[in-house]
């Protein structure tokens, strides 16, 4: 008679063909009969975990993988799992840094902390810091995770990005680059080189000759078409618009505002500019890819300051628009979307504000 052990790891094999063949519900089924075998199979409950978490059941995986981490915590995958969903699913930044900072202290119930473990939970902290703005502390993390790992592209591109996002832009093309020869398939790695080489085509370092200018506009547009031709859905071409239909659609979008609003905002100007200046990216912390953005002392506010009024603006980021938006009906709506975001800033709400009604 078959022993409840050599039961519980012949389920597991079966759920592992009926997962690798599509055959979800019949692959958790035969989890089940493992827990049955094993209630406290660890392996069992990881597994149910991943094919949740494939099927968007987030916190029924979540529920799983903690299990998981409850019937043996020395289980490294299910650690992992557990510190990726916190991170890309809910949002759970500061749990995701102490659970990090638990395992990185290599307590003796723990996962042994070899080099590679490390390396990705290091990888996985910087992503959390990375989410909280903290890009200082998200690089260092990461070329913590890279000195332990040498060239490995996942924990490069990721640098490159973190740089990206810091101004950092020809830092970021060294190393987007390396990971390209690295890995030259990453429909991510061909994207995010082209961001960079466009913000450096764009001269936005002032030591930029015109000869290098062209030079990474060509490249630029040579990585769009690599990332397209790799990833078509997620990657599709720029979208580009002449100056007069965006102008057209910036202006539809004030008048399509409330008469009362509009009386508000007669003397803020809406400025429109590629994209936000190397500046504005490393002083004033603002993303390379945002959309819009409001300059100045918010309307409610404005009493209580000295600041001059006519230095209050709304800037809208021509490029990265385009780029958000994969047609012109949507480019329409998006502006619309950014113009009242922007000026709710200007009128003195704030992100929950804007969020509860509609403008986030």
């Amino acid at each position: 008679m078959q022993n409840d052990k050599d039961r519980y790891w012949d389920c597991l094999d079966q759920a592992m063909d009926a997962s690798h063949s599509g055959r979800v519900e019949e692959a958790l089924a035969w989890l089940e009969e493992a827990l049955k075998a094993h209630p406290g199979g660890a392996e069992a409950h990881n597994g149910r975990g991943e094919i949740l978490w494939d099927e968007g059941r987030v916190d029924e995986s979540l529920y799983e993988f903690e299990c998981a981490i409850e019937a043996d915590p020395k289980f490294s995958s299910a650690h992992m799992n557990r510190l990726e969903i916190l991170i890309e699913e809910l949002a759970e930044y500061r749990l995701a840094l102490e659970a990090c900072d638990e395992l990185l202290a290599g307590r003796a119930l723990l996962p042994r902390l070899d080099s590679t473990f490390q390396a990705e939970i290091c990888y996985l902290k910087s992503k959390a810091l990375f989410y909280q703005d903290d890009l200082q502390g998200a690089v260092f993390l990461i070329r913590r995770s890279l000195k332990a790992m040498g060239d490995h592209p996942t924990y490069s591109a990721f640098e490159g990005h973190v740089l990206f996002e810091m101004g950092e832009y020809r830092t970021a093309r060294r190393v987007l680059e390396r990971t390209s020869m690295v890995d030259p398939d990453s429909s991510h790695v061909a994207y995010s080189l082209g961001l960079v080489l466009e913000r450096i085509a764009y001269g936005e370092e002032a030591d930029v000759s015109p000869m290098m200018s062209d030079e990474a506009r060509v490249a630029s547009e040579a990585s769009f078409q690599r990332a397209c031709s790799l990833d078509p859905i997620q990657f599709p071409m720029p979208l580009e618009v002449s100056d007069t239909f965006f102008s057209e659609a910036v202006d539809a979008a004030v008048k399509n505002l409330p008469a009362s609003v509009r009386a508000y905002i007669e003397n803020v100007p809406l400025v429109v500019e590629d994209f936000p200046t190397v500046e504005m990216v490393k002083n004033e912390r603002v993303s390379p890819q945002i959309l819009g953005l409001f300059m100045g002392i918010p309307r409610t506010e404005a009493i209580l300051t000295e600041q001059v009024p006519d230095l209050d603006r709304v800037l809208l980021f021509k490029r990265n628009l385009e780029k958000h938006c994969r047609t012109r009906d949507e480019l329409i709506d998006q502006i619309q979307i950014t113009v009242r975001h922007e000026i709710g800033h200007y009128l003195g709400l704030d992100e929950d504000d804007l969020e509860r009604l509609g403008l986030a």
